[in-house]
Order: C-alpha cells, then sequence, then structure tokens
C-alpha cells in the first residue's frame, strides 16, 4: 500500500513538475562572462520564463551558447526550485595574425574566434599562411600552449617557418630556435635555465645539445 501511495506522489509531483507552473523558470543565472555580454548570451539562450523546469532542453540551450564565437564551454543546469544556471568558459586568445581586415585571434585549440585589436601580452604569429585549420599555424599555437608561463609572457612573436622550424622572437630582442613540436616537455624543462646566459639566439631544438650565440 505505501508503496502504491508513493508512486501515486511521485506521478502527482511529475504532472505538476511538466505541466504546470509549480517549479517553472524564474531566474536565469550566467558566471564566467568576461568579453561575451550577458545580454547576448540570453538572447542565444532563448530561454522562456514561466516554462516548467523539466521542459528545459539543457542540451540545446547549451548548444546554441556554445554558437558564439568566444565561448569555449558552456555548461548549463537546473537548479531547483526556479533557477537555470550557464557557466560559460570564454575562448582565451594565444596568439594573432594580422590581415586586411584586422588582428584574428586563435586560441589554444588553433580556433579563430575574432577579428578585433589584440589584447597586450598576445604574440603575433608570423607564417605564410596563417589560419586556424593551417598545419604549421597549429604547430606554432601547440608550441605556445606547453610554454612555461615565465617564458610566454616574454615573447612578442612566434616565427613558424614549417612545422619543424619555429622560432620565438623575445621582447627584449633575443630569439629561441624551438624547432617542432616534439620533445616539447624537455625543451620546455632547459630553455629557462638557458635564457640566464648571455647571448642573442638560444637554440633547443635538440633539447640534449642546445646552444648559445
Amino acid at each position: 500500500m505505501w508503496g502504491l501511495i508513493g508512486v501515486c506522489l511521485v506521478a502527482v509531483l511529475g504532472v505538476l513538475a511538466w505541466f504546470t507552473p509549480v517549479l517553472s523558470v524564474r531566474t536565469v543565472r550566467i558566471d564566467g562572462l568576461v568579453e561575451v555580454s550577458e545580454q547576448q548570451v540570453r538572447d542565444q539562450a532563448a530561454i522562456p520564463l514561466g516554462r516548467p523546469m523539466l521542459r528545459i532542453d539543457t542540451d540545446s540551450v547549451a548548444r546554441r551558447v556554445a554558437a558564439i564565437p568566444k565561448v569555449r564551454t558552456v555548461r548549463v543546469q537546473r537548479v531547483y526550485p526556479w533557477t537555470v544556471k550557464l557557466t560559460v568558459v570564454e575562448r582565451t586568445p594565444i596568439v594573432f595574425y594580422d590581415s586586411p581586415q584586422g588582428a584574428h585571434l586563435l586560441d589554444a585549440d588553433s580556433v579563430e574566434f575574432a577579428i578585433e585589436p589584440a589584447p597586450a601580452g598576445v604574440p603575433k604569429l608570423i607564417t605564410g599562411h596563417p589560419d586556424g585549420n593551417d598545419p604549421v599555424t597549429k604547430a606554432a599555437v601547440s608550441v605556445l600552449a606547453v610554454l612555461p608561463q615565465a617564458l610566454s609572457i616574454q615573447v612578442g612573436e612566434i616565427a613558424a617557418r614549417s612545422i619543424s622550424d619555429i622560432s620565438l622572437n623575445l621582447r627584449d630582442g633575443r630569439t629561441v630556435t624551438w624547432g617542432g613540436v616534439d620533445d616539447a616537455e624537455r625543451k620546455s624543462s632547459v630553455v629557462l635555465p638557458l635564457l640566464t646566459r648571455e647571448g642573442t639566439v638560444f637554440d633547443v631544438s635538440s633539447p640534449n645539445l642546445v646552444t648559445v650565440k
């Protein structure tokens, strides 16, 4: 008998939650925004206030918001009784390249997500055919992504002539010859101690035999 009563209560609650405004959306909360406007996210999410919480398709909401170029990921949660929460992670520029249209910003996934002035400190990419889908561009981005923070803040330009010929031009005029994307961990471990020496060109392309000129 108690089991039957429990089933009936669950069924009643389900009907109330699905068809009535008892558990309906009253608030949409958005966290994590820096560059993207809250209004843009709200417009893209298109969550109608007053709709029962259970009838909110969180996957569809997430796909719509993720279509905003500057959004990297978004998590959509129902927070009962009346709130839908969106947690947004924005794309962060790791490098840019110039074109007649302006500066193209790329993130650590090599995704081009904006054409606008690059933030201070973001290095410039110098390569023959810059593009988010270009293998050489992707190689340059992958190098920047693994650099130790103490080095990455010093990089003014990254010059990529091929996937195996990448150099870092530091803001003080020195150059780090990085080579290819292989042995990234080993190169990262030797480059900072090497930069304490006198010189202008620091070659870690073969990390077991580094040189300074």
